[in-house]
Protein backbone atom coordinates (compact mmCIF):
# COMPACT_ATOMS: atom_id res chain seq x y z
CA UNK A 1 0.00 0.00 0.00
CA UNK A 2 2.80 2.39 0.92
CA UNK A 3 4.60 1.69 -2.37
CA UNK A 4 1.35 2.22 -4.28
CA UNK A 5 0.90 5.64 -2.65
CA UNK A 6 4.49 6.65 -3.47
CA UNK A 7 4.09 5.56 -7.10
CA UNK A 8 0.80 7.47 -7.40
CA UNK A 9 2.37 10.65 -5.99
CA UNK A 10 5.35 10.37 -8.37
CA UNK A 11 3.08 9.88 -11.41
CA UNK A 12 0.87 12.83 -10.45
CA UNK A 13 3.94 15.02 -9.92
CA UNK A 14 5.35 14.00 -13.31
CA UNK A 15 2.02 14.49 -15.01
CA UNK A 16 1.81 18.02 -13.64
CA UNK A 17 5.40 18.87 -14.62
CA UNK A 18 4.72 17.42 -18.08
CA UNK A 19 2.39 20.34 -18.79
CA UNK A 20 5.42 22.61 -19.17
CA UNK A 21 7.01 20.37 -21.80
CA UNK A 22 3.72 19.93 -23.61
CA UNK A 23 3.18 23.70 -23.73
CA UNK A 24 6.71 24.29 -24.98
CA UNK A 25 6.53 21.63 -27.69
CA UNK A 26 2.97 22.18 -28.91
CA UNK A 27 4.07 23.89 -32.15
CA UNK A 28 7.04 21.63 -32.86
CA UNK A 29 7.23 19.08 -35.65
CA UNK A 30 5.38 15.87 -34.60
CA UNK A 31 8.53 13.72 -34.68
CA UNK A 32 10.50 16.07 -32.42
CA UNK A 33 7.50 16.62 -30.15
CA UNK A 34 6.86 12.92 -29.56
CA UNK A 35 10.57 12.24 -29.13
CA UNK A 36 10.65 14.90 -26.38
CA UNK A 37 7.61 13.33 -24.72
CA UNK A 38 9.22 9.89 -24.88
CA UNK A 39 12.46 11.11 -23.28
CA UNK A 40 10.48 12.91 -20.58
CA UNK A 41 8.53 9.80 -19.54
CA UNK A 42 11.51 7.46 -19.82
CA UNK A 43 13.02 8.58 -16.50
CA UNK A 44 9.91 8.23 -14.29
CA UNK A 45 9.16 4.85 -15.88
CA UNK A 46 12.74 3.73 -15.19
CA UNK A 47 12.42 4.95 -11.61
CA UNK A 48 9.15 3.16 -11.02
CA UNK A 49 10.54 -0.03 -12.58
CA UNK A 50 13.53 0.17 -10.25
CA UNK A 51 11.29 0.68 -7.21
CA UNK A 52 9.16 -2.32 -8.15
CA UNK A 53 12.12 -4.54 -9.01
CA UNK A 54 14.47 -3.70 -6.12
CA UNK A 55 12.76 -5.83 -3.53
CA UNK A 56 14.28 -8.58 -1.39
CA UNK A 57 16.88 -10.56 -3.32
CA UNK A 58 17.18 -7.96 -6.08
CA UNK A 59 20.05 -5.53 -5.63
CA UNK A 60 21.93 -3.50 -8.21
CA UNK A 61 25.65 -3.11 -7.79
CA UNK A 62 27.00 0.02 -6.12
CA UNK A 63 27.80 1.83 -9.37
CA UNK A 64 24.43 1.26 -11.05
CA UNK A 65 22.52 2.06 -7.88
CA UNK A 66 24.44 5.31 -7.32
CA UNK A 67 23.99 6.31 -10.97
CA UNK A 68 20.22 5.76 -10.85
CA UNK A 69 19.78 7.56 -7.55
CA UNK A 70 21.83 10.50 -8.86
CA UNK A 71 19.86 10.77 -12.11
CA UNK A 72 16.55 10.72 -10.27
CA UNK A 73 17.78 13.24 -7.69
CA UNK A 74 18.96 15.70 -10.35
CA UNK A 75 15.86 15.32 -12.53
CA UNK A 76 13.35 15.73 -9.72
CA UNK A 77 15.15 18.68 -8.10
CA UNK A 78 15.01 20.39 -11.50
CA UNK A 79 11.36 19.46 -12.06
CA UNK A 80 10.47 20.89 -8.66
CA UNK A 81 11.47 24.35 -9.87
CA UNK A 82 9.50 23.87 -13.07
CA UNK A 83 6.44 22.86 -11.05
CA UNK A 84 6.81 26.03 -8.98
CA UNK A 85 6.37 28.19 -12.08
CA UNK A 86 3.45 26.05 -13.28
CA UNK A 87 1.78 26.59 -9.91
CA UNK A 88 2.26 30.36 -10.20
CA UNK A 89 0.71 30.19 -13.67
CA UNK A 90 -2.24 28.18 -12.34
CA UNK A 91 -2.81 30.82 -9.64
CA UNK A 92 -2.78 33.46 -12.36
CA UNK A 93 -5.28 31.49 -14.46
CA UNK A 94 -7.54 30.84 -11.49
CA UNK A 95 -7.49 34.50 -10.44
CA UNK A 96 -8.24 35.58 -13.99
CA UNK A 97 -11.12 33.11 -14.22
CA UNK A 98 -12.71 34.28 -10.96
CA UNK A 99 -12.30 37.94 -11.91
CA UNK A 100 -13.92 37.42 -15.33
CA UNK A 101 -16.81 35.51 -13.74
CA UNK A 102 -17.62 38.39 -11.39
CA UNK A 103 -16.96 41.03 -14.04
CA UNK A 104 -19.11 39.26 -16.60
CA UNK A 105 -16.30 39.41 -19.10
CA UNK A 106 -15.88 36.88 -21.88
CA UNK A 107 -12.18 37.62 -22.42
CA UNK A 108 -10.89 34.80 -20.19
CA UNK A 109 -8.05 32.85 -21.86
CA UNK A 110 -7.52 29.44 -20.20
CA UNK A 111 -4.26 28.69 -22.01
CA UNK A 112 -0.97 28.56 -20.13
CA UNK A 113 1.50 31.44 -20.18
CA UNK A 114 4.35 30.55 -22.51
CA UNK A 115 6.51 33.09 -20.72
CA UNK A 116 6.08 31.45 -17.30
CA UNK A 117 6.45 28.01 -18.83
CA UNK A 118 9.69 28.95 -20.55
CA UNK A 119 10.97 30.68 -17.41
CA UNK A 120 10.24 27.55 -15.37
CA UNK A 121 12.09 25.35 -17.81
CA UNK A 122 15.00 27.79 -17.98
CA UNK A 123 15.29 28.05 -14.18
CA UNK A 124 14.90 24.27 -13.87
CA UNK A 125 17.74 23.78 -16.33
CA UNK A 126 20.18 25.62 -14.03
CA UNK A 127 20.35 22.96 -11.27
CA UNK A 128 20.12 20.23 -13.90
CA UNK A 129 23.21 21.43 -15.76
CA UNK A 130 25.17 22.40 -12.64
CA UNK A 131 24.43 19.15 -10.78
CA UNK A 132 25.35 17.05 -13.82
CA UNK A 133 28.58 19.06 -14.19
CA UNK A 134 29.27 18.57 -10.49
CA UNK A 135 29.15 14.80 -10.94
CA UNK A 136 31.12 14.65 -14.17
CA UNK A 137 33.85 17.17 -13.33
CA UNK A 138 34.24 17.78 -9.60
CA UNK A 139 34.24 14.66 -7.36
CA UNK A 140 38.02 14.24 -7.65
CA UNK A 141 39.01 17.82 -8.45
CA UNK A 142 41.19 18.25 -5.37
CA UNK A 143 41.95 21.83 -4.47
CA UNK A 144 44.69 23.13 -2.18
CA UNK A 145 43.59 25.83 0.26
CA UNK A 146 46.47 27.70 1.91
CA UNK A 147 46.27 29.69 5.14
CA UNK A 148 48.94 31.47 7.15
CA UNK A 149 47.96 31.64 10.81
CA UNK A 150 49.77 34.17 12.99
CA UNK A 151 50.00 33.13 16.63
CA UNK A 152 51.15 35.49 19.38
CA UNK A 153 54.28 34.35 21.23
CA UNK A 154 54.78 31.38 18.92
CA UNK A 155 58.23 29.94 19.73
CA UNK A 156 60.81 30.48 17.02
CA UNK A 157 61.29 26.71 16.82
CA UNK A 158 57.68 26.35 15.60
CA UNK A 159 57.71 29.32 13.27
CA UNK A 160 56.99 28.11 9.73
CA UNK A 161 55.51 24.75 10.84
CA UNK A 162 53.52 23.26 7.96
CA UNK A 163 50.32 21.37 8.75
CA UNK A 164 48.22 19.57 6.15
CA UNK A 165 44.63 18.73 7.03
CA UNK A 166 42.31 16.29 5.28
CA UNK A 167 38.82 15.39 6.43
CA UNK A 168 35.61 13.53 5.59
CA UNK A 169 37.01 10.98 3.16
CA UNK A 170 33.84 8.81 3.13
CA UNK A 171 35.51 5.91 1.33
CA UNK A 172 32.16 4.13 1.01
CA UNK A 173 31.00 6.76 -1.48
CA UNK A 174 33.88 6.61 -3.95
CA UNK A 175 33.04 5.03 -7.30
CA UNK A 176 36.63 5.24 -8.58
CA UNK A 177 39.91 4.47 -6.87
CA UNK A 178 42.72 5.74 -9.08
CA UNK A 179 41.72 9.43 -9.06
CA UNK A 180 41.82 9.36 -5.24
CA UNK A 181 45.58 8.76 -5.43
CA UNK A 182 45.93 12.30 -6.81
CA UNK A 183 44.86 13.67 -3.43
CA UNK A 184 47.73 11.88 -1.71
CA UNK A 185 50.18 13.18 -4.29
CA UNK A 186 48.97 16.71 -3.54
CA UNK A 187 49.30 16.13 0.22
CA UNK A 188 52.87 14.86 -0.07
CA UNK A 189 53.90 17.66 -2.43
CA UNK A 190 53.38 20.10 0.46
CA UNK A 191 56.15 18.38 2.47
CA UNK A 192 54.12 18.71 5.69
CA UNK A 193 55.57 18.62 9.17
CA UNK A 194 52.24 17.28 10.47
CA UNK A 195 49.17 15.75 8.83
CA UNK A 196 45.78 15.84 10.55
CA UNK A 197 42.76 13.76 9.57
CA UNK A 198 39.60 15.06 11.21
CA UNK A 199 37.13 12.22 10.91
CA UNK A 200 34.65 10.28 8.75
CA UNK A 201 36.85 7.70 7.11
CA UNK A 202 33.72 5.71 6.17
CA UNK A 203 29.98 6.20 5.76
CA UNK A 204 28.98 3.51 8.24
CA UNK A 205 30.89 0.25 7.75
CA UNK A 206 34.59 -0.26 8.41
CA UNK A 207 34.94 -2.56 5.39
CA UNK A 208 34.27 0.43 3.10
CA UNK A 209 37.83 1.58 3.77
CA UNK A 210 39.51 -1.72 2.82
CA UNK A 211 39.94 -0.98 -0.93
CA UNK A 212 41.63 2.33 -0.10
CA UNK A 213 44.14 1.26 2.53
CA UNK A 214 46.90 1.09 -0.07
CA UNK A 215 46.03 4.66 -1.12
CA UNK A 216 45.91 6.49 2.19
CA UNK A 217 48.83 4.64 3.72
CA UNK A 218 51.05 6.64 1.34
CA UNK A 219 50.53 9.90 3.27
CA UNK A 220 53.93 11.22 4.38
CA UNK A 221 54.68 13.61 7.23
CA UNK A 222 57.83 14.58 9.12
CA UNK A 223 56.31 14.25 12.60
CA UNK A 224 53.44 11.84 11.91
CA UNK A 225 49.82 11.57 10.84
CA UNK A 226 47.22 12.11 13.58
CA UNK A 227 43.56 11.19 13.25
CA UNK A 228 40.22 11.32 15.04
CA UNK A 229 36.75 9.90 14.47
CA UNK A 230 33.73 11.59 12.91
CA UNK A 231 30.03 10.94 13.45
CA UNK A 232 29.92 8.38 10.61
CA UNK A 233 32.75 6.27 12.03
CA UNK A 234 30.79 4.82 14.95
CA UNK A 235 28.41 2.70 12.87
CA UNK A 236 25.42 4.63 14.21
CA UNK A 237 23.85 4.91 10.73
CA UNK A 238 23.60 1.17 10.12
CA UNK A 239 20.99 -1.27 11.41
CA UNK A 240 22.94 -3.92 13.30
CA UNK A 241 21.59 -7.37 14.11
CA UNK A 242 23.18 -7.20 17.55
CA UNK A 243 25.48 -4.96 19.63
CA UNK A 244 28.41 -7.35 19.20
CA UNK A 245 28.46 -6.78 15.42
CA UNK A 246 28.52 -3.01 15.90
CA UNK A 247 31.37 -3.31 18.39
CA UNK A 248 33.34 -5.57 16.02
CA UNK A 249 32.87 -3.03 13.22
CA UNK A 250 34.19 -0.27 15.48
CA UNK A 251 37.24 -2.30 16.48
CA UNK A 252 37.95 -3.04 12.80
CA UNK A 253 37.74 0.65 11.98
CA UNK A 254 40.23 1.54 14.72
CA UNK A 255 42.61 -1.17 13.48
CA UNK A 256 42.45 0.36 9.99
CA UNK A 257 43.85 3.63 11.28
CA UNK A 258 46.73 1.53 12.60
CA UNK A 259 47.19 -0.18 9.23
CA UNK A 260 47.32 3.24 7.59
CA UNK A 261 50.03 4.32 10.00
CA UNK A 262 47.77 7.00 11.45
CA UNK A 263 47.86 7.74 15.19
CA UNK A 264 44.18 7.61 16.18
CA UNK A 265 43.36 9.70 19.25
CA UNK A 266 40.30 8.80 21.31
CA UNK A 267 39.98 11.67 23.79
CA UNK A 268 43.77 11.68 24.07
CA UNK A 269 46.73 13.88 23.25
CA UNK A 270 50.23 13.47 21.92
CA UNK A 271 53.09 15.60 23.23
CA UNK A 272 55.58 16.17 20.42
CA UNK A 273 59.10 17.52 20.77
CA UNK A 274 59.74 19.71 17.74
CA UNK A 275 63.07 21.51 17.67
CA UNK A 276 63.17 21.48 21.45
CA UNK A 277 59.64 22.86 21.93
CA UNK A 278 56.65 20.90 23.25
CA UNK A 279 53.63 20.85 20.92
CA UNK A 280 50.39 19.21 22.07
CA UNK A 281 48.15 17.55 19.47
CA UNK A 282 44.81 16.98 21.18
CA UNK A 283 42.23 14.66 19.64
CA UNK A 284 38.63 14.32 20.80
CA UNK A 285 35.96 11.93 19.67
CA UNK A 286 32.90 13.37 17.96
CA UNK A 287 31.33 16.25 19.88
CA UNK A 288 28.50 18.38 18.47
CA UNK A 289 26.30 21.10 19.92
CA UNK A 290 23.46 19.74 17.78
CA UNK A 291 21.31 17.37 19.88
CA UNK A 292 20.77 14.83 17.07
CA UNK A 293 24.44 13.80 17.25
CA UNK A 294 25.68 11.72 20.23
CA UNK A 295 28.45 13.36 22.25
CA UNK A 296 31.38 10.95 22.42
CA UNK A 297 33.98 13.67 22.90
CA UNK A 298 35.56 14.47 26.25
CA UNK A 299 37.85 17.46 25.81
CA UNK A 300 38.66 17.71 29.51
CA UNK A 301 40.06 14.18 29.42
CA UNK A 302 41.88 14.74 26.13
CA UNK A 303 43.42 17.96 27.42
CA UNK A 304 44.97 16.45 30.57
CA UNK A 305 48.77 16.54 30.67
CA UNK A 306 49.24 19.31 28.09
CA UNK A 307 50.06 22.16 30.50
CA UNK A 308 53.76 22.20 29.52
CA UNK A 309 53.07 22.55 25.80
CA UNK A 310 54.17 25.76 24.09
CA UNK A 311 51.40 25.29 21.53
CA UNK A 312 48.13 23.36 21.69
CA UNK A 313 46.32 22.20 18.55
CA UNK A 314 42.94 20.48 18.69
CA UNK A 315 41.36 18.00 16.29
CA UNK A 316 37.56 17.98 16.65
CA UNK A 317 35.34 16.75 13.82
CA UNK A 318 32.29 18.99 14.31
CA UNK A 319 32.95 22.77 14.16
CA UNK A 320 30.07 23.52 16.56
CA UNK A 321 32.33 22.15 19.31
CA UNK A 322 34.51 25.25 18.97
CA UNK A 323 31.80 27.73 19.98
CA UNK A 324 30.07 25.36 22.37
CA UNK A 325 33.11 24.53 24.51
CA UNK A 326 36.58 25.29 23.16
CA UNK A 327 36.56 29.11 23.13
CA UNK A 328 34.64 29.20 26.42
CA UNK A 329 36.63 26.81 28.58
CA UNK A 330 39.95 26.09 26.81
CA UNK A 331 41.30 29.48 25.83
CA UNK A 332 44.90 28.30 25.41
CA UNK A 333 44.04 26.03 22.47
CA UNK A 334 45.43 28.06 19.59
CA UNK A 335 43.85 26.31 16.60
CA UNK A 336 40.98 23.84 16.25
CA UNK A 337 40.83 21.74 13.08
CA UNK A 338 37.37 20.52 12.05
CA UNK A 339 35.41 19.18 9.07
CA UNK A 340 31.95 17.60 8.98
CA UNK A 341 30.01 20.19 6.95
CA UNK A 342 31.45 19.36 3.46
CA UNK A 343 30.40 22.93 2.65
CA UNK A 344 27.22 20.98 1.81
CA UNK A 345 29.03 20.14 -1.47
CA UNK A 346 27.06 23.01 -2.94
CA UNK A 347 27.55 26.74 -2.92
CA UNK A 348 29.31 29.72 -4.44
CA UNK A 349 32.89 30.68 -3.65
CA UNK A 350 34.68 33.57 -5.33
CA UNK A 351 37.69 34.55 -3.20
CA UNK A 352 37.41 38.13 -2.01
CA UNK A 353 33.84 38.42 -3.26
CA UNK A 354 31.45 35.81 -1.96
CA UNK A 355 31.38 32.61 0.07
CA UNK A 356 27.92 31.11 0.42
CA UNK A 357 26.31 27.73 0.93
CA UNK A 358 22.94 26.68 2.39
CA UNK A 359 24.90 24.94 5.18
CA UNK A 360 25.66 28.39 6.68
CA UNK A 361 22.10 28.42 8.05
CA UNK A 362 22.91 25.30 10.08
CA UNK A 363 26.57 25.88 10.96
CA UNK A 364 27.86 29.40 11.59
CA UNK A 365 31.41 28.20 10.90
CA UNK A 366 31.17 25.96 7.84
CA UNK A 367 34.26 26.40 5.63
CA UNK A 368 37.66 28.07 5.94
CA UNK A 369 39.36 30.04 8.70
CA UNK A 370 37.59 31.72 11.62
CA UNK A 371 38.96 33.70 14.56
CA UNK A 372 37.68 34.80 17.95
CA UNK A 373 40.02 36.56 20.30
CA UNK A 374 43.37 34.80 19.92
CA UNK A 375 41.84 31.44 18.96
CA UNK A 376 41.37 30.05 15.46
CA UNK A 377 39.12 27.45 13.87
CA UNK A 378 39.70 25.91 10.47
CA UNK A 379 36.81 24.01 8.85
CA UNK A 380 37.89 21.71 6.03
CA UNK A 381 35.43 21.27 3.13
CA UNK A 382 36.08 17.52 2.97
CA UNK A 383 38.02 15.26 0.64
CA UNK A 384 35.17 12.96 -0.37
CA UNK A 385 31.44 13.25 -0.77
CA UNK A 386 28.28 11.81 0.74
CA UNK A 387 24.90 11.18 -0.90
CA UNK A 388 25.20 13.31 -4.03
CA UNK A 389 28.35 12.00 -5.81
CA UNK A 390 29.66 15.35 -6.84
CA UNK A 391 30.24 18.96 -5.88
CA UNK A 392 28.95 22.26 -7.18
CA UNK A 393 30.96 25.35 -6.30
CA UNK A 394 32.50 23.74 -3.19
CA UNK A 395 35.44 21.61 -4.30
CA UNK A 396 37.12 18.74 -2.38
CA UNK A 397 39.80 20.20 -0.16
CA UNK A 398 43.32 19.64 1.05
CA UNK A 399 44.35 22.32 3.55
CA UNK A 400 47.84 23.67 4.16
CA UNK A 401 48.17 25.76 7.33
CA UNK A 402 51.51 27.47 7.95
CA UNK A 403 52.18 28.83 11.43
CA UNK A 404 53.86 32.19 11.86
CA UNK A 405 54.71 34.39 14.83
CA UNK A 406 52.30 37.31 15.14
Amino acid sequence: MRLAIIITVILLFDLYAFQAFRTLAQNWQPTLRYLTYGIYWLIPLAMLSWMLWSGPGHHLNKYASTLLRTIFFIVYISKLLVVGFLFIDDLRRATSFVYNQFAGSKNYDPSRSRFLTQMGLLIGAVPFVSLVWGVVRNPYRYTLFKETVKIPNLPAALNGLRIVQISDIHTGSFLLKEPVRNSITLVNEQKPDLVFFTGDLVNALAKEAEPFLDVFDKVQSKYGVYSILGNHDYGDYHEWENPEDKKANFELLKSMHQQLGWDLMLNENRMLDINGEQLAVIGVENYSSHPRFPKYGDLKKAYEGTSDASLKLLLSHDPSHWTDQVIKDFKDIAITFSGHTHGMQFGVEIPGWIKWSPIKYVYKQWAGLYKQGQQYLYVNRGLGYLGYPGRVGILPEITLVELRTA
